[in-house]
């Protein structure tokens, strides 16, 4: 039920567009046949930012080719998405009604830095 609260703020305080910024990245990065694994990955984060609450990410076995690509993401800008969400959950963790949020942003910020190999898991 707290899960569900906190959602439905999330969604409200700005969970909405974190969300379909991550899903515009998502299409755009899905118009070249090299950026769809990427656009994948986008998408994923998208769903993941709409509705954090009661969700976690799990860590998967990475292979050499998901090592490779999270190391393209970060060079190509995933440390930068990274440090945003880092930045909101540091701001967020001022307040004590922000703390809620800024773990949902710490781990946003931590699927931002290396997105392939990550799991969701409710």
């Amino acid at each position: 039920m707290l899960s569900l609260i906190g959602n439905i703020l999330w969604v409200i305080l700005g969970g909405f567009w974190t969300a379909v910024e991550w899903f515009v990245a998502g299409l755009i990065m899905c118009v070249t046949i090299i950026g769809i694994p990427f656009g994948i990955q986008s998408f994923k984060i998208a769903a993941f930012a709409l509705w954090p609450f009661g969700r976690n990410i799990r860590r998967g076995t990475t292979g050499a080719g998901k090592l490779l690509l999270n190391l393209i993401w970060i060079l190509f800008g995933g440390w930068y998405i990274a440090l945003g969400h880092l930045a909101a959950a540091l701001l967020l963790a001022i307040t004590i009604v922000g703390i809620p949020f800024a773990v949902q942003h710490f781990k946003l910020a931590g699927i931002a830095l290396a997105p392939f190999g990550a799991v969701i898991v409710a």
